[in-house]
């Protein structure tokens, strides 16, 4: 088992390390659709070819740009970014962070859209922490000079796109710019309000070389670290777990006792569910400690109380009472009440998990169904079983029974003795 152990933590180094290599380097993903037909982008092509334009990897965003230098050794950007907006009322922002590649710290540039304004208006913010805290965001200058900013609302499709030049001083490297984007639904008069706290509001961000094009996506570094985290934990917690439960009730004594083979294969499911669930849930604590602005409360209490139960569980195998011992019935209550008890949570944190994965969580949702409706299917098989077998042997029973040898006292009248007097006569008779 410590073998098994040591290797199962080579295998998380080894996706975790993958996942970092795989995401540190990105190469364009072309735009499509709509944004191609936008008219500020037609004319982005028509002014210079070296116009490039790419899928962002969140909030369903394009991104289209092209830079030349000026004379005075400062870079001149023209940027176009877009995304499906078809509510009446939100917000649509992108900026530049001169430090790091993450929200506070950016210079933006916002546009909101109300009902009935003709023009969507648009102006240029400095993101703040107590921006991030819910202070008032408010329209400000910042550190370079933004030009010709213009939004265009294209209804019949539901494209909402911001253009705009911007001056960039030297100390914005046009080959690691950090770029960060969002989109938001609630706005206060023309105030830009809190966006979702979902893992796609999350994970818009990323360092783009606008000469080659490709970047590194710190959200799908993320991306990669959250499969790894759910696999673990739907195997460990979702699958093998349940598994030991099935094998504990059905082949322990009734309907199929396999003494002690049952125990062995139920201890080890439990064992190894342990260890990979618990290392799934270490990387959901880091990648929650990653996220500190972003807290999905009920999925985090779940996934502290499954562990710890989890953990009683294991450490129940220890100070397991013997047969003969007056705790045993106790420590037998306590077990089965921990064990149905995780039955019932590891698939409700496991479906909170998947849900906030939106909207590319159909593939992990089905799956997951897919897992549970075999396991319902074997529990459901063996349930008809213990039943078709207590019925039989009840029946067989009571058919034994019934065909044994019985004694049957007759006393017979008065009328019917031979002697006059005697004692009643008892007479066996087989039925």
């Amino acid at each position: 088992m410590q073998s098994f152990a040591l290797d199962t933590i080579f295998i998380l180094i080894s996706l975790s390390s993958l996942s970092i290599v795989v995401s540190s380097s990105k190469p364009l993903n072309p735009c499509n659709g709509d944004f191609l037909h936008i008219q500020a982008y037609k004319q982005m092509q028509n002014q210079t070819n070296t116009t490039q334009c790419k899928k962002l990897s969140s909030l369903q965003a394009q991104f289209a740009w092209n830079y030349h230098k000026t004379s005075h050794n400062q870079t001149q950007l023209n940027i176009l970014i877009g995304t499906k907006l078809i509510a009446s009322t939100g917000w649509l922002a992108w900026g530049i962070n001169p430090d790091l590649p993450r929200m506070v710290g950016t210079r933006a540039i916002i546009a909101v859209k109300v009902p009935n304004q003709i023009t969507p208006s648009v102006n240029t913010y400095n993101i703040t922490k107590d921006i991030q805290l819910g202070c008032k965001l408010q329209p400000s200058g910042i550190d370079f000079k933004v030009q010709n900013m213009t939004v265009v609302d294209d209804k019949d499709v539901g494209f909402f796109s911001v253009f705009a030049t911007l001056v960039l001083p030297q100390r914005y490297n046009v080959s690691s710019l950090n770029h960060v984007w969002q989109v938001g639904y609630c706005v206060d008069g023309l105030e830009p309000k809190m966006h979702e706290a979902s893992l796609g509001n999350l994970d818009s961000k990323e360092v783009l070389d606008l000469e080659t094009g490709d970047c590194q996506n710190i959200g799908q570094h993320r991306r990669h670290m959250r499969k790894v985290h759910g696999i673990l934990n739907i195997i460990g917690w979702g699958t093998l777990l349940p598994i030991g439960v099935i094998v504990a009730r059905y082949f322990k004594q009734f309907p199929i006792k396999l003494d002690p083979c049952w125990y062995y294969f139920h201890y080890s499911c439990q064992v190894v569910g342990y260890i990979l669930g618990t290392a799934g849930w270490g990387l959901g604590l880091f990648l929650g400690h990653e996220s500190k602005y972003y807290t999905f409360h009920s999925h985090r209490v779940l996934g502290i109380c499954i562990f710890g139960f989890t953990t009683l569980q294991i450490l129940a195998f220890q100070f397991k009472p013997t047969q003969e011992d007056e705790y045993r019935k106790h420590w037998n209550v306590y077990h089965h009440f921990l064990g149905y008890a995780l039955l019932v949570m590891i698939p409700v944190n496991i479906y909170k998990g998947i849900k906030l994965l939106k909207p590319d969580n159909i593939t992990w949702k089905w799956t997951y169904n897919g897992i549970l409706v075999l396991l319902g299917v074997v529990v459901l098989a063996f349930e008809i079983l213990t039943w078709a077998v207590f019925l039989y042997k009840k029946c067989c029973k009571k058919t034994v029974e019934e065909s044994s040898p019985r004694r049957v006292e007759i006393e017979e009248d008065s009328k019917g003795q031979t002697n006059e007097g005697s004692s009643p006569r008892k007479t066996e008779v087989e039925e």
